[in-house]
């Protein structure tokens, strides 16, 4: 999507030059939450500033989300039927590649230094024995800073920024429609108050991408809240999968699940809030941000975290599903596809086909 996006607003509309759009990248990359949203949200805060950001959020997030919810009325209403709880049956397996994938994609792109592999494994047991993700990346962010070197894409530069009345103006003019929001939902409704701030929390510490959330969102609404098993909550990503967006909209799923349309709305708002707004305030500041040491040597460390933390994401929807002859074949082959590059939306549709023939 990162790459569609670039040629969107650098080659055919020249919003804006390749240099900048590359700073974007960077800062999408180094900072929480669903990245190609970000990167989205990037080039309308620099086409056209606050209200380009808010737009760019809006047409991105709203296809993914209509696709999202239509599709998670139709899972309320037919799951228990035999042939839909086969055809999920064979799509959980592919879940579990689909994970096992990203945390290899994740490894191998992160895993660097002995101390990175002892991150990750030191992730995974803590993960495996209940501790908290989020104390998890705290104490990994903590870690990177004592005892990671420095990294080749730091850059010393340091130039003063200096920022409009117009943009605190319209930040805060974002802020308080925000607060007012959730304030009204403290008073009203304290399930969906509850559901929006756990969504905003796990988009808040959702370092390196969409993929990060799920160790997150697994922990949060299977172990810890108990809204769902562990099984319809893989149900709930393979129909992520399935729609245009990050795999992040399966906060979409989870929200109508637990409180219908409405949740379904407060859940999507909330997940991708905090990336917005992320954006918004660090785009401004982005050479300071790539000059920051402690910031990278964190990052370095949240990162290798998560590989332990997908690790275990794996470990656990494995032991979820029944497996037998023909779904450990379907997995590997699944897995196989996804090292060898091929397109996502593709695996899964060729999974749900055999699923429902074979199973």
């Amino acid at each position: 999507m990162i790459v569609y996006i670039r040629k969107m607003a650098v080659d055919r509309r020249k919003w804006l030059d390749g240099e900048t759009f590359k700073d974007g990248v960077v800062l999408c990359q180094s900072i929480p939450g669903a990245t190609a949203m970000q990167a989205a949200v990037y080039v309308g805060m620099k086409t056209r500033g606050i209200p380009g950001a808010l737009l760019s959020f809006a047409g991105f997030s709203l296809p993914a989300f209509a696709f999202m919810l239509i599709l998670s009325s139709l899972y309320a209403t037919f799951h228990t039927l035999p042939r839909i709880e086969s055809l999920f049956s064979g799509l959980q397996v592919s879940v579990c590649a689909i994970v096992a994938n990203a945390a290899w994609s994740f490894g191998r792109t992160t895993l660097k230094l002995r101390e990175d592999f002892f991150f990750a494994a030191a992730a995974a047991v803590f993960f495996g024995i209940g501790l908290n993700p989020v104390f998890i990346i705290a104490a990994a962010a903590l870690a990177g800073i004592l005892f990671l070197g420095k990294t080749a894409n730091v850059s010393e530069k340091q130039d003063k920024i200096i920022l409009s009345r117009l943009y605190f103006r319209q930040l805060l003019m974002l802020l308080l429609p925000l607060a007012a929001g959730l304030f009204f939902l403290y008073c009203r409704d304290e399930g969906l108050f509850d559901l929006a701030t756990l969504m905003m929390r796990i988009d808040l510490f959702a370092f390196g991408g969409g993929f990060a959330s799920l160790p997150l969102m697994l922990h949060e609404v299977v172990d810890v809240k108990k809204w769902m098993d562990a099984k319809t909550f893989m149900d709930g990503i393979v129909l992520g999968q399935v729609t245009p967006g990050p795999i992040v909209i399966t906060s979409t799923f989870v929200g109508y699940l637990t409180h219908r349309l409405t949740g379904a709305l407060v859940a999507s708002l909330a997940i991708f809030t905090p990336s917005l707004l992320m954006v918004i305030v660090l785009s401004p500041i982005m050479d300071k941000l790539k000059g920051s040491l402690l910031f990278s040597k964190a990052t370095k460390g949240i990162l290798a975290s998560f590989v332990g933390l997908l690790l275990y994401v794996t470990v656990k929807f494995s032991w979820a599903v029944h497996w037998d002859i023909v779904r450990g074949v379907l997995g590997l082959a699944v897995l196989i596809a996804l090292i060898k590059k091929a397109d996502l939306l593709y695996v899964v549709l060729a999974s749900a086909a055999l699923s429902a023939v074979i199973l």
